[in-house]
């Protein structure tokens, strides 16, 4: 089997609830080695998406694989080769950390102890407290270890980093790179799109339960809308910056200025170096507003 073979493949994957809505037509192609994004606002249909690869939950229609496995008739043998972190993270109370990480070692039964350890040390967590008493940043760590303890082909991340403060989630991040450097797949559902930009390849746009697209997160990017503030010593002649390519919504009150700027910074940067400037803010873009930047680019031609 060649190195870009399918890990996730989906064909016309449809969820249906009633006159609910749940997924429709959803067609992905997760590749063997790279961090894959599925990004959307909450109800989006990401944790939908997740439960039928899971084979948590039936399709209406279409179908998907893992692995090539059939996520339905190859159910139990899709899943060892998974890791998977819940969004709602349920663990057993009256057991300590390590009580538990063993109780799911055993049925891993491929389960190395000592990088278990290393997993527990690597994000600060202590394995002797009883789960019970642990906040939910705490809890998220142990849901990452028993994820990662078997060193899965597949991890499956649904809203990983909830919970965790800066600094553990610097070392996720960490520990998701070296997940790929071995040539295994991460498949990550957020609605945090500096998380995204931080660890993805590529990103699948999801919104009402439809693929609207899936992008090479450099290209994401480059469509982010980003506001600016800047203030200046004294007033900037506003027309220096309304004809920038990307620049739009620009007003000048007293000596600040304030903008949106999609794309590319570099020409704004460097029309404000022009002057002396005090102080600059800037404010990244929520995923509603990337998904309003996505579709005004596209007028009345998108679909």
């Amino acid at each position: 089997m060649n190195d870009n073979y399918a890990v996730i493949l989906t064909e016309g994957l449809t969820k249906l609830y009633g006159n609910n809505r749940g997924i429709i037509d959803i067609n992905l192609n997760v590749r063997k080695g790279e961090v894959f994004g599925y990004l959307g606002p909450n109800g989006a249909g990401k944790t939908t998406t997740i439960r039928i690869l899971l084979d948590f939950i039936r399709p209406t229609r279409g179908q998907a694989t893992i692995l090539g496995l059939d996520v339905r008739r190859d159910s139990i043998e899709s899943k060892r080769h998974i890791g998977y972190l819940p969004g709602e993270l349920e663990l057993y109370k009256n057991l300590t950390g390590e009580e538990y990480l063993h109780y799911q070692g055993h049925l891993r039964r491929n389960v190395e102890w000592q990088y278990v350890e290393q997993l527990a040390q690597r994000l600060d967590s202590d394995l002797s407290r009883r789960i019970g008493i642990l906040s939910h940043g705490n809890k998220q760590k142990i849901g990452l270890i028993q994820a990662l303890m078997h060193k899965p082909q597949l991890l499956i991340l649904d809203e990983p980093t909830s919970g965790l403060d800066p600094l553990i989630q610097q070392e996720f991040y960490r520990l998701i790179d070296e997940v790929k450097a071995e040539g295994r797949t991460v498949f990550i559902s957020s609605h945090i799109m500096p998380e995204v930009e931080m660890v993805c390849d590529r990103v699948a746009i999801i919104r009402e339960g439809k693929l609207t697209t899936i992008e090479d997160v450099d290209v994401l990017k480059a469509r982010a809308l980003r506001h600016l503030e800047i203030r200046f010593t004294a007033p900037v002649p506003p027309e220096k910056f309304t004809n920038l390519e990307g620049v739009k919504d620009v007003m000048v009150e007293d000596n600040t200025l304030r903008c949106t700027v999609t794309g590319k910074l570099d020409a704004f940067i460097k029309t404000a170096a022009q002057f002396e400037v005090i102080n600059l803010v800037s404010r990244e873009p929520n995923l509603e507003e990337i998904f309003l930047t996505y579709y005004s680019d596209r007028g009345n031609n998108a679909e």
